[in-house]
Protein backbone atom coordinates (compact mmCIF):
# COMPACT_ATOMS: atom_id res chain seq x y z
CA UNK A 1 0.00 0.00 0.00
CA UNK A 2 1.47 3.37 -1.03
CA UNK A 3 1.00 6.89 0.31
CA UNK A 4 -2.63 7.80 0.82
CA UNK A 5 -2.74 11.61 1.04
CA UNK A 6 -1.16 14.85 -0.17
CA UNK A 7 -0.60 17.60 2.41
CA UNK A 8 0.17 21.28 1.79
CA UNK A 9 3.93 20.78 1.79
CA UNK A 10 3.72 17.96 -0.75
CA UNK A 11 1.30 19.95 -2.92
CA UNK A 12 3.81 22.81 -3.05
CA UNK A 13 6.56 20.42 -4.10
CA UNK A 14 4.37 18.79 -6.74
CA UNK A 15 3.20 22.10 -8.21
CA UNK A 16 6.71 23.53 -8.48
CA UNK A 17 7.97 20.30 -10.03
CA UNK A 18 5.16 20.37 -12.57
CA UNK A 19 6.00 23.96 -13.44
CA UNK A 20 9.68 23.17 -13.87
CA UNK A 21 8.94 20.15 -16.05
CA UNK A 22 6.73 22.24 -18.33
CA UNK A 23 9.39 24.94 -18.53
CA UNK A 24 12.01 22.39 -19.61
CA UNK A 25 9.77 21.18 -22.46
CA UNK A 26 8.39 24.52 -23.66
CA UNK A 27 10.39 24.75 -26.90
CA UNK A 28 9.41 21.23 -27.88
CA UNK A 29 5.75 22.05 -27.16
CA UNK A 30 6.08 25.20 -29.27
CA UNK A 31 7.13 23.00 -32.18
CA UNK A 32 3.87 21.03 -31.94
CA UNK A 33 2.04 24.04 -33.34
CA UNK A 34 -0.30 22.82 -36.10
CA UNK A 35 0.71 25.45 -38.60
CA UNK A 36 4.46 25.27 -39.31
CA UNK A 37 4.89 29.01 -38.80
CA UNK A 38 7.77 30.49 -36.77
CA UNK A 39 5.46 31.79 -34.04
CA UNK A 40 4.41 28.59 -32.28
CA UNK A 41 3.99 29.79 -28.72
CA UNK A 42 1.80 27.36 -26.77
CA UNK A 43 4.73 26.14 -24.69
CA UNK A 44 5.86 29.69 -23.98
CA UNK A 45 2.35 30.85 -23.05
CA UNK A 46 1.68 27.93 -20.73
CA UNK A 47 5.12 28.22 -19.12
CA UNK A 48 4.78 31.94 -18.42
CA UNK A 49 1.31 31.31 -16.98
CA UNK A 50 2.38 28.58 -14.58
CA UNK A 51 5.64 30.33 -13.64
CA UNK A 52 3.68 33.38 -12.55
CA UNK A 53 1.90 31.12 -10.06
CA UNK A 54 5.02 29.13 -9.17
CA UNK A 55 6.83 32.28 -8.03
CA UNK A 56 3.97 33.13 -5.69
CA UNK A 57 3.87 29.58 -4.34
CA UNK A 58 7.66 29.48 -3.79
CA UNK A 59 7.54 32.81 -1.96
CA UNK A 60 5.19 31.34 0.64
CA UNK A 61 7.82 28.94 2.00
CA UNK A 62 7.44 25.42 3.36
CA UNK A 63 5.08 26.31 6.23
CA UNK A 64 2.24 27.65 4.07
CA UNK A 65 -1.17 26.08 4.54
CA UNK A 66 -3.48 24.76 1.84
CA UNK A 67 -5.54 27.96 1.61
CA UNK A 68 -2.48 30.14 1.00
CA UNK A 69 -1.06 27.75 -1.59
CA UNK A 70 -4.36 27.54 -3.44
CA UNK A 71 -4.69 31.32 -3.49
CA UNK A 72 -1.14 31.66 -4.87
CA UNK A 73 -1.79 29.06 -7.58
CA UNK A 74 -5.13 30.52 -8.58
CA UNK A 75 -4.31 34.24 -8.49
CA UNK A 76 -0.78 33.82 -9.84
CA UNK A 77 -1.85 31.80 -12.86
CA UNK A 78 -4.90 34.00 -13.46
CA UNK A 79 -2.85 37.17 -13.65
CA UNK A 80 -0.01 35.58 -15.57
CA UNK A 81 -2.27 33.89 -18.13
CA UNK A 82 -1.11 34.33 -21.74
CA UNK A 83 -2.79 33.08 -24.88
CA UNK A 84 -5.70 30.68 -25.10
CA UNK A 85 -3.66 27.79 -23.73
CA UNK A 86 -2.47 29.86 -20.77
CA UNK A 87 -5.95 31.12 -19.94
CA UNK A 88 -7.37 27.60 -20.08
CA UNK A 89 -4.53 26.33 -17.87
CA UNK A 90 -5.22 29.11 -15.35
CA UNK A 91 -8.90 28.18 -15.30
CA UNK A 92 -8.03 24.53 -14.70
CA UNK A 93 -5.95 25.62 -11.71
CA UNK A 94 -8.72 27.93 -10.54
CA UNK A 95 -11.31 25.16 -10.50
CA UNK A 96 -8.87 22.67 -8.97
CA UNK A 97 -7.89 24.96 -6.10
CA UNK A 98 -11.48 26.01 -5.44
CA UNK A 99 -12.29 22.42 -4.46
CA UNK A 100 -9.19 21.66 -2.38
CA UNK A 101 -8.55 24.95 -0.55
CA UNK A 102 -10.47 23.97 2.59
CA UNK A 103 -8.88 20.50 2.87
CA UNK A 104 -5.93 19.71 5.12
CA UNK A 105 -4.98 16.66 3.06
CA UNK A 106 -5.98 15.50 -0.39
CA UNK A 107 -7.34 11.99 -0.76
CA UNK A 108 -8.13 10.20 -4.00
CA UNK A 109 -11.78 11.23 -3.66
CA UNK A 110 -10.92 14.92 -3.19
CA UNK A 111 -8.53 14.81 -6.15
CA UNK A 112 -11.18 13.30 -8.41
CA UNK A 113 -13.69 15.97 -7.39
CA UNK A 114 -11.10 18.72 -7.90
CA UNK A 115 -10.34 17.46 -11.43
CA UNK A 116 -14.05 17.62 -12.22
CA UNK A 117 -14.23 21.18 -10.85
CA UNK A 118 -11.16 22.14 -12.91
CA UNK A 119 -12.74 20.90 -16.14
CA UNK A 120 -16.00 22.66 -15.36
CA UNK A 121 -14.18 25.97 -14.81
CA UNK A 122 -12.10 25.63 -18.00
CA UNK A 123 -15.04 24.76 -20.25
CA UNK A 124 -16.95 27.80 -18.95
CA UNK A 125 -14.03 30.06 -19.91
CA UNK A 126 -14.18 29.08 -23.59
CA UNK A 127 -17.03 30.44 -25.67
CA UNK A 128 -16.96 27.55 -28.17
CA UNK A 129 -15.10 24.58 -26.67
CA UNK A 130 -13.42 22.41 -29.31
CA UNK A 131 -12.68 18.75 -28.76
CA UNK A 132 -9.22 17.41 -29.53
CA UNK A 133 -7.61 20.11 -27.40
CA UNK A 134 -6.29 20.58 -23.85
CA UNK A 135 -9.95 20.62 -22.75
CA UNK A 136 -10.46 17.09 -24.07
CA UNK A 137 -7.34 15.85 -22.31
CA UNK A 138 -8.42 17.45 -19.02
CA UNK A 139 -11.91 15.98 -19.33
CA UNK A 140 -10.47 12.52 -20.04
CA UNK A 141 -8.36 12.79 -16.89
CA UNK A 142 -11.37 13.83 -14.80
CA UNK A 143 -13.50 10.97 -16.18
CA UNK A 144 -10.77 8.42 -15.45
CA UNK A 145 -10.32 9.80 -11.91
CA UNK A 146 -14.04 9.43 -11.22
CA UNK A 147 -13.99 5.88 -12.58
CA UNK A 148 -11.06 4.90 -10.33
CA UNK A 149 -12.82 6.24 -7.23
CA UNK A 150 -15.96 4.29 -8.11
CA UNK A 151 -13.80 1.17 -8.48
CA UNK A 152 -12.50 1.68 -4.92
CA UNK A 153 -8.93 2.85 -5.67
CA UNK A 154 -7.57 4.64 -2.60
CA UNK A 155 -3.82 4.57 -3.24
CA UNK A 156 -2.76 8.07 -4.34
CA UNK A 157 0.36 6.95 -6.22
CA UNK A 158 -1.51 4.27 -8.18
CA UNK A 159 -4.39 6.70 -8.76
CA UNK A 160 -2.05 9.36 -10.16
CA UNK A 161 -0.20 6.85 -12.37
CA UNK A 162 -3.41 5.56 -13.94
CA UNK A 163 -4.88 9.04 -14.37
CA UNK A 164 -1.74 10.26 -16.13
CA UNK A 165 -1.47 7.13 -18.29
CA UNK A 166 -5.04 7.72 -19.41
CA UNK A 167 -4.29 11.40 -20.03
CA UNK A 168 -1.50 10.41 -22.40
CA UNK A 169 -3.87 8.00 -24.14
CA UNK A 170 -6.46 10.75 -24.66
CA UNK A 171 -3.67 13.03 -25.89
CA UNK A 172 -2.63 10.39 -28.44
CA UNK A 173 -6.21 10.37 -29.74
CA UNK A 174 -6.45 14.13 -30.32
CA UNK A 175 -5.36 13.79 -33.98
CA UNK A 176 -8.40 11.55 -34.52
CA UNK A 177 -10.67 14.29 -33.15
CA UNK A 178 -9.13 17.20 -35.05
CA UNK A 179 -8.25 16.41 -38.66
CA UNK A 180 -5.89 19.37 -38.80
CA UNK A 181 -3.74 17.70 -36.10
CA UNK A 182 -3.71 14.45 -38.04
CA UNK A 183 -2.66 16.17 -41.26
CA UNK A 184 0.15 17.98 -39.45
CA UNK A 185 1.26 14.76 -37.73
CA UNK A 186 1.15 16.23 -34.21
CA UNK A 187 -0.86 15.89 -31.00
CA UNK A 188 -2.49 18.91 -29.38
CA UNK A 189 0.23 21.14 -27.95
CA UNK A 190 -1.89 22.44 -25.07
CA UNK A 191 -2.77 18.90 -24.04
CA UNK A 192 0.91 17.97 -24.18
CA UNK A 193 1.72 20.92 -21.92
CA UNK A 194 -0.87 19.82 -19.38
CA UNK A 195 0.57 16.30 -19.33
CA UNK A 196 4.08 17.67 -18.69
CA UNK A 197 2.74 19.51 -15.63
CA UNK A 198 1.07 16.39 -14.27
CA UNK A 199 4.06 14.16 -15.03
CA UNK A 200 6.43 16.50 -13.21
CA UNK A 201 4.06 16.59 -10.24
CA UNK A 202 3.93 12.79 -10.10
CA UNK A 203 7.74 12.57 -10.15
CA UNK A 204 7.87 14.84 -7.11
CA UNK A 205 5.22 12.78 -5.30
CA UNK A 206 7.14 9.56 -5.96
CA UNK A 207 10.26 11.11 -4.42
CA UNK A 208 12.33 11.53 -7.56
CA UNK A 209 15.08 14.14 -7.36
CA UNK A 210 13.63 17.33 -8.83
CA UNK A 211 15.22 20.78 -9.13
CA UNK A 212 12.62 23.14 -7.66
CA UNK A 213 14.63 26.37 -7.92
CA UNK A 214 12.95 29.07 -9.97
CA UNK A 215 15.84 31.51 -10.22
CA UNK A 216 18.54 31.60 -12.88
CA UNK A 217 21.55 29.34 -12.20
CA UNK A 218 23.89 30.64 -9.54
CA UNK A 219 27.52 31.39 -10.06
CA UNK A 220 27.21 34.14 -12.63
CA UNK A 221 30.49 35.78 -13.52
CA UNK A 222 31.18 39.33 -12.49
CA UNK A 223 30.27 42.09 -14.96
CA UNK A 224 32.81 42.15 -17.78
CA UNK A 225 32.57 45.89 -18.13
CA UNK A 226 35.97 46.86 -16.79
CA UNK A 227 34.25 48.97 -14.15
CA UNK A 228 34.93 48.85 -10.44
CA UNK A 229 32.41 47.23 -8.12
CA UNK A 230 31.31 50.66 -6.89
CA UNK A 231 30.76 51.89 -10.44
CA UNK A 232 28.71 48.83 -11.27
CA UNK A 233 26.54 49.31 -8.20
CA UNK A 234 26.18 53.02 -8.81
CA UNK A 235 25.02 52.29 -12.34
CA UNK A 236 22.43 49.80 -11.16
CA UNK A 237 19.14 51.55 -11.80
CA UNK A 238 16.62 51.75 -8.99
CA UNK A 239 13.49 52.16 -11.07
CA UNK A 240 11.14 52.66 -8.11
CA UNK A 241 12.61 54.61 -5.21
CA UNK A 242 10.31 54.10 -2.22
CA UNK A 243 9.89 50.81 -0.36
CA UNK A 244 6.32 51.10 0.92
CA UNK A 245 4.70 48.76 3.43
CA UNK A 246 1.42 48.86 5.33
CA UNK A 247 -1.47 46.76 6.55
CA UNK A 248 -5.08 47.36 5.48
CA UNK A 249 -7.66 46.79 8.24
CA UNK A 250 -10.54 45.78 6.00
CA UNK A 251 -13.93 47.39 6.45
CA UNK A 252 -15.62 45.25 3.77
CA UNK A 253 -15.24 41.89 2.10
CA UNK A 254 -12.03 41.71 0.07
CA UNK A 255 -12.99 39.28 -2.69
CA UNK A 256 -10.79 37.85 -5.44
CA UNK A 257 -11.83 40.51 -7.95
CA UNK A 258 -10.90 43.30 -5.54
CA UNK A 259 -7.59 41.61 -4.79
CA UNK A 260 -6.72 41.17 -8.47
CA UNK A 261 -7.74 44.75 -9.21
CA UNK A 262 -5.64 46.07 -6.32
CA UNK A 263 -2.61 44.00 -7.36
CA UNK A 264 -3.00 45.18 -10.94
CA UNK A 265 -3.02 48.78 -9.73
CA UNK A 266 0.09 48.24 -7.59
CA UNK A 267 1.90 46.68 -10.54
CA UNK A 268 1.00 49.70 -12.66
CA UNK A 269 2.77 52.05 -10.22
CA UNK A 270 5.66 49.86 -9.05
CA UNK A 271 7.21 46.44 -8.62
CA UNK A 272 8.26 43.92 -5.93
CA UNK A 273 4.59 43.47 -5.07
CA UNK A 274 3.48 41.45 -2.06
CA UNK A 275 -0.24 41.49 -1.33
CA UNK A 276 -1.42 38.81 1.08
CA UNK A 277 -5.06 38.84 2.22
CA UNK A 278 -6.38 37.25 5.40
CA UNK A 279 -9.91 37.32 6.75
CA UNK A 280 -9.86 40.95 7.88
CA UNK A 281 -6.42 42.33 6.98
CA UNK A 282 -4.26 42.70 3.88
CA UNK A 283 -0.47 42.92 4.09
CA UNK A 284 0.97 45.12 1.34
CA UNK A 285 4.53 45.70 0.12
CA UNK A 286 5.41 47.65 -3.01
CA UNK A 287 8.36 49.56 -4.48
CA UNK A 288 7.01 52.72 -6.12
CA UNK A 289 7.91 56.32 -6.97
CA UNK A 290 4.65 57.61 -5.45
CA UNK A 291 3.69 55.94 -2.15
CA UNK A 292 0.70 58.27 -1.92
CA UNK A 293 -0.99 56.56 -4.86
CA UNK A 294 -0.73 53.13 -3.20
CA UNK A 295 -2.01 54.55 0.07
CA UNK A 296 -4.97 56.36 -1.51
CA UNK A 297 -6.00 53.21 -3.35
CA UNK A 298 -5.72 51.09 -0.18
CA UNK A 299 -7.88 53.52 1.80
CA UNK A 300 -10.84 52.46 -0.35
CA UNK A 301 -10.74 49.09 1.37
CA UNK A 302 -10.19 50.16 4.99
CA UNK A 303 -7.99 51.90 7.55
CA UNK A 304 -4.18 51.57 7.42
CA UNK A 305 -1.68 50.59 10.09
CA UNK A 306 2.01 49.62 10.42
CA UNK A 307 2.99 52.06 7.67
CA UNK A 308 6.65 52.26 6.65
CA UNK A 309 8.22 54.14 3.73
CA UNK A 310 11.97 54.00 2.98
CA UNK A 311 13.87 55.97 0.33
CA UNK A 312 15.89 53.22 -1.34
CA UNK A 313 17.94 55.57 -3.50
CA UNK A 314 19.27 57.39 -0.44
CA UNK A 315 19.97 54.10 1.32
CA UNK A 316 21.75 52.79 -1.77
CA UNK A 317 24.03 55.81 -2.00
CA UNK A 318 24.76 55.76 1.73
CA UNK A 319 25.85 52.15 1.31
CA UNK A 320 28.18 53.16 -1.51
CA UNK A 321 29.77 55.88 0.63
CA UNK A 322 30.36 53.40 3.45
CA UNK A 323 31.93 50.95 0.99
CA UNK A 324 34.12 53.74 -0.37
CA UNK A 325 35.34 54.75 3.09
CA UNK A 326 36.04 51.15 4.04
CA UNK A 327 37.81 50.07 0.84
CA UNK A 328 39.50 53.33 -0.10
CA UNK A 329 38.09 52.95 -3.60
CA UNK A 330 37.11 56.37 -5.05
CA UNK A 331 33.47 57.10 -5.61
CA UNK A 332 32.12 57.22 -9.16
CA UNK A 333 32.20 60.73 -10.61
CA UNK A 334 28.42 61.11 -10.55
CA UNK A 335 28.38 60.60 -6.76
CA UNK A 336 31.58 62.33 -5.69
CA UNK A 337 30.09 65.80 -5.22
CA UNK A 338 27.36 64.88 -2.78
CA UNK A 339 26.49 62.46 -0.02
CA UNK A 340 22.78 63.02 -0.28
CA UNK A 341 20.28 62.42 -3.00
CA UNK A 342 16.92 63.99 -3.49
CA UNK A 343 14.07 62.41 -5.42
CA UNK A 344 11.45 64.84 -6.53
CA UNK A 345 7.94 63.56 -6.43
CA UNK A 346 5.60 65.76 -8.43
CA UNK A 347 1.96 65.07 -7.75
CA UNK A 348 0.07 64.89 -10.99
CA UNK A 349 -3.09 66.93 -11.16
CA UNK A 350 -6.24 64.90 -11.26
CA UNK A 351 -7.55 64.84 -14.84
CA UNK A 352 -11.22 63.92 -15.36
CA UNK A 353 -11.55 60.70 -17.36
CA UNK A 354 -12.74 60.97 -20.94
CA UNK A 355 -15.72 58.95 -22.12
CA UNK A 356 -13.90 56.49 -24.39
CA UNK A 357 -10.40 55.08 -24.72
CA UNK A 358 -8.67 52.44 -26.83
CA UNK A 359 -6.06 49.75 -26.12
CA UNK A 360 -4.59 47.80 -29.02
CA UNK A 361 -2.20 44.86 -29.14
CA UNK A 362 0.31 45.49 -31.91
CA UNK A 363 3.64 44.34 -33.32
CA UNK A 364 5.82 46.48 -35.57
CA UNK A 365 6.71 50.16 -35.36
CA UNK A 366 4.73 51.01 -38.49
CA UNK A 367 1.57 49.33 -37.25
CA UNK A 368 2.05 50.96 -33.84
CA UNK A 369 2.20 54.38 -35.47
CA UNK A 370 -0.94 53.67 -37.50
CA UNK A 371 -2.87 52.84 -34.34
CA UNK A 372 -1.55 55.95 -32.56
CA UNK A 373 -2.52 58.16 -35.48
CA UNK A 374 -6.05 56.76 -35.28
CA UNK A 375 -6.36 57.76 -31.63
CA UNK A 376 -5.46 54.56 -29.78
CA UNK A 377 -4.42 55.54 -26.24
CA UNK A 378 -2.16 52.63 -25.33
CA UNK A 379 -0.25 50.08 -27.41
CA UNK A 380 0.60 46.70 -25.89
CA UNK A 381 3.63 45.34 -27.67
CA UNK A 382 3.00 41.70 -28.45
CA UNK A 383 1.01 39.55 -30.78
CA UNK A 384 2.33 36.52 -32.59
CA UNK A 385 5.62 35.80 -30.86
CA UNK A 386 4.67 37.03 -27.39
CA UNK A 387 1.04 37.05 -26.36
CA UNK A 388 0.42 39.63 -23.62
CA UNK A 389 -0.93 38.30 -20.34
CA UNK A 390 -4.09 39.26 -18.52
CA UNK A 391 -1.82 41.25 -16.19
CA UNK A 392 -0.35 43.17 -19.14
CA UNK A 393 -3.85 44.11 -20.28
CA UNK A 394 -4.89 45.14 -16.77
CA UNK A 395 -1.77 47.29 -16.52
CA UNK A 396 -2.71 49.00 -19.80
CA UNK A 397 -6.28 49.54 -18.57
CA UNK A 398 -4.97 51.34 -15.50
CA UNK A 399 -2.93 53.69 -17.69
CA UNK A 400 -5.86 54.78 -19.86
CA UNK A 401 -7.89 57.55 -18.21
CA UNK A 402 -11.30 56.76 -19.66
CA UNK A 403 -14.66 55.56 -18.37
CA UNK A 404 -15.14 53.01 -21.14
CA UNK A 405 -12.18 51.32 -22.82
CA UNK A 406 -12.33 49.31 -26.03
CA UNK A 407 -9.71 46.55 -26.22
CA UNK A 408 -8.49 45.35 -29.62
CA UNK A 409 -6.65 42.01 -29.17
CA UNK A 410 -5.83 41.77 -32.91
CA UNK A 411 -4.99 38.09 -32.49
CA UNK A 412 -7.38 35.19 -31.84
CA UNK A 413 -4.97 33.84 -29.22
CA UNK A 414 -5.29 36.99 -27.07
CA UNK A 415 -9.08 37.34 -26.95
CA UNK A 416 -9.50 35.02 -23.95
CA UNK A 417 -6.88 36.89 -21.93
CA UNK A 418 -8.65 40.15 -22.77
CA UNK A 419 -12.01 38.72 -21.70
CA UNK A 420 -10.43 37.57 -18.45
CA UNK A 421 -9.21 41.12 -17.83
CA UNK A 422 -12.80 42.32 -18.17
CA UNK A 423 -13.86 39.99 -15.35
CA UNK A 424 -11.11 41.33 -13.09
CA UNK A 425 -11.82 45.04 -13.63
CA UNK A 426 -14.36 46.83 -11.47
CA UNK A 427 -13.65 50.55 -11.82
CA UNK A 428 -13.84 50.93 -15.63
CA UNK A 429 -16.10 49.51 -18.30
CA UNK A 430 -14.13 47.30 -20.70
CA UNK A 431 -15.43 46.14 -24.05
CA UNK A 432 -13.41 43.58 -26.00
CA UNK A 433 -13.86 43.90 -29.75
CA UNK A 434 -12.88 40.37 -30.93
CA UNK A 435 -10.42 41.44 -33.60
CA UNK A 436 -8.28 38.52 -34.74
CA UNK A 437 -5.90 40.40 -37.03
CA UNK A 438 -4.21 43.80 -37.29
CA UNK A 439 -6.36 44.87 -40.30
CA UNK A 440 -9.51 44.06 -38.33
CA UNK A 441 -8.23 46.20 -35.46
CA UNK A 442 -7.50 49.10 -37.79
CA UNK A 443 -10.95 48.81 -39.38
CA UNK A 444 -12.59 48.76 -35.94
CA UNK A 445 -10.99 51.95 -34.67
CA UNK A 446 -11.54 53.75 -38.01
CA UNK A 447 -15.27 53.10 -37.65
CA UNK A 448 -15.51 54.40 -34.09
CA UNK A 449 -17.95 57.34 -33.80
CA UNK A 450 -17.48 59.50 -30.65
CA UNK A 451 -21.10 60.70 -30.68
CA UNK A 452 -22.50 57.17 -30.48
CA UNK A 453 -22.91 55.19 -27.26
CA UNK A 454 -20.51 52.45 -26.18
CA UNK A 455 -23.01 49.74 -27.13
CA UNK A 456 -23.68 51.31 -30.53
CA UNK A 457 -19.98 51.59 -31.24
CA UNK A 458 -19.38 48.02 -30.13
CA UNK A 459 -22.07 46.73 -32.49
CA UNK A 460 -20.80 48.86 -35.37
CA UNK A 461 -17.18 47.80 -34.93
CA UNK A 462 -18.05 44.11 -34.66
CA UNK A 463 -20.13 44.42 -37.82
CA UNK A 464 -17.27 46.17 -39.64
CA UNK A 465 -14.58 43.63 -38.76
CA UNK A 466 -16.79 40.89 -40.21
CA UNK A 467 -16.29 42.57 -43.60
CA UNK A 468 -12.48 42.40 -43.39
CA UNK A 469 -10.64 39.43 -44.89
CA UNK A 470 -7.00 39.03 -43.84
CA UNK A 471 -4.08 37.20 -45.43
CA UNK A 472 -0.57 36.89 -44.02
CA UNK A 473 2.57 35.66 -45.74
CA UNK A 474 5.28 33.88 -43.75
CA UNK A 475 7.56 30.84 -44.12
CA UNK A 476 7.33 27.20 -43.02
CA UNK A 477 9.59 25.92 -40.27
CA UNK A 478 9.09 22.23 -41.09
CA UNK A 479 7.70 19.81 -43.67
CA UNK A 480 4.00 18.99 -43.24
CA UNK A 481 0.66 18.57 -44.99
CA UNK A 482 -2.26 20.89 -44.14
CA UNK A 483 -5.56 21.32 -45.97
CA UNK A 484 -4.24 18.80 -48.53
CA UNK A 485 -1.37 21.15 -49.32
CA UNK A 486 2.13 19.69 -49.16
CA UNK A 487 4.46 22.14 -47.45
CA UNK A 488 8.26 21.96 -47.38
CA UNK A 489 10.51 23.65 -44.85
CA UNK A 490 11.27 27.26 -45.90
CA UNK A 491 8.34 27.39 -48.35
CA UNK A 492 6.37 30.62 -48.32
CA UNK A 493 2.76 30.31 -47.09
CA UNK A 494 -0.24 32.57 -47.41
CA UNK A 495 -2.49 32.16 -44.35
CA UNK A 496 -6.12 33.25 -44.55
CA UNK A 497 -8.77 33.66 -41.89
CA UNK A 498 -9.68 29.98 -42.08
CA UNK A 499 -6.61 28.15 -43.32
CA UNK A 500 -3.75 28.13 -45.81
CA UNK A 501 -4.55 29.87 -49.09
CA UNK A 502 -1.27 29.50 -50.95
CA UNK A 503 2.08 27.71 -50.80
CA UNK A 504 5.14 28.21 -52.98
CA UNK A 505 8.81 29.06 -53.28
CA UNK A 506 8.41 32.64 -54.56
CA UNK A 507 7.17 35.21 -52.07
CA UNK A 508 5.34 37.58 -54.43
CA UNK A 509 3.59 34.71 -56.21
CA UNK A 510 2.34 33.36 -52.89
CA UNK A 511 1.23 36.81 -51.74
CA UNK A 512 -0.62 37.50 -55.03
CA UNK A 513 -2.36 34.12 -54.91
CA UNK A 514 -3.38 34.80 -51.29
CA UNK A 515 -4.99 38.09 -52.31
CA UNK A 516 -6.67 36.45 -55.32
CA UNK A 517 -8.27 33.90 -52.99
CA UNK A 518 -9.75 36.73 -50.89
CA UNK A 519 -10.97 39.11 -53.61
CA UNK A 520 -14.52 38.74 -54.91
CA UNK A 521 -16.92 40.86 -56.98
CA UNK A 522 -17.80 43.02 -53.97
CA UNK A 523 -14.20 43.86 -53.04
CA UNK A 524 -13.21 47.53 -53.34
CA UNK A 525 -10.08 47.97 -51.20
CA UNK A 526 -6.85 45.99 -50.81
CA UNK A 527 -4.50 47.09 -48.02
CA UNK A 528 -0.90 45.85 -47.82
CA UNK A 529 1.33 46.21 -44.75
CA UNK A 530 4.91 45.18 -45.40
CA UNK A 531 7.10 43.78 -42.65
CA UNK A 532 10.60 44.56 -41.40
CA UNK A 533 12.15 41.95 -43.72
CA UNK A 534 10.78 43.60 -46.88
CA UNK A 535 12.37 46.67 -48.49
CA UNK A 536 10.24 49.61 -49.53
CA UNK A 537 11.36 49.10 -53.14
CA UNK A 538 10.21 45.47 -53.17
CA UNK A 539 6.93 46.40 -51.47
CA UNK A 540 6.16 49.10 -54.03
CA UNK A 541 6.91 46.69 -56.87
CA UNK A 542 4.53 44.18 -55.31
CA UNK A 543 1.80 46.82 -55.00
CA UNK A 544 2.16 47.54 -58.74
CA UNK A 545 1.67 43.85 -59.51
CA UNK A 546 -1.46 43.76 -57.33
CA UNK A 547 -2.87 46.90 -58.98
CA UNK A 548 -2.42 45.30 -62.39
CA UNK A 549 -4.12 42.08 -61.28
CA UNK A 550 -7.07 43.83 -59.59
CA UNK A 551 -7.81 47.07 -61.50
CA UNK A 552 -11.28 47.43 -59.93
CA UNK A 553 -9.82 47.73 -56.41
CA UNK A 554 -7.98 50.57 -54.72
CA UNK A 555 -4.62 49.29 -53.44
CA UNK A 556 -3.02 50.94 -50.40
CA UNK A 557 0.54 50.22 -49.24
CA UNK A 558 1.80 51.03 -45.75
CA UNK A 559 4.88 50.17 -43.74
CA UNK A 560 3.95 47.82 -40.92
CA UNK A 561 7.37 46.77 -39.68
CA UNK A 562 5.87 43.56 -38.26
CA UNK A 563 8.17 40.59 -37.57
CA UNK A 564 7.67 37.07 -38.99
CA UNK A 565 5.08 38.08 -41.60
CA UNK A 566 6.52 39.55 -44.80
CA UNK A 567 3.11 40.89 -45.80
CA UNK A 568 -0.13 41.35 -43.91
CA UNK A 569 -2.90 42.04 -46.42
CA UNK A 570 -6.59 42.79 -46.10
CA UNK A 571 -9.48 42.88 -48.55
CA UNK A 572 -12.67 44.83 -47.93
Amino acid sequence: MGLQKIDAKMLTKMFLAGAKNLESKKEWINELNVFPVPDGDTGTNMTMTIMSAAKEVAALGETADMIAICKAISSGSLRGARGNSGVILSQLFRGFTKRIKDEQELTVTVLAESYEKAVESAYKAVMKPKEGTILTVAKGIADKAKELVEEGCDDVAEFLRQVIDHGYYVLSQTPEMLPVLKQAGVVDSGGQGLMEVLSGALDAYLGKEVDLSLDSPAGKSAPASGKSSLEVQAGAEIKFGYCTEFIILLNKTFNIKMEMDFKAYLESIGDSIVCVADDDVVKVHVHTNDPGLAIQKALKYGALSNMKIDNMRLEHQEKLFKMSEKSGEPLPVELSDTKTAKVENVKKEEVPPKDFGFIAVSAGEGVNEIFRSLGVDYIIEGGQTMNPSTADILDAVDKVNAKTIFILPNNKNIILAANQAVELTTEKDLLVIPTKTIPQGIAAVINFVPDMSADENEAAMIQEISNVKTGQVTYAVRDTVIDDKEIKKDDFMGLGDHGILSVGTEINAVAKETIAQMVDEDSVLISIYYGNDVTQEDAEAFRSEVESSHPSCDVELQYGGQPIYYYVMSVE
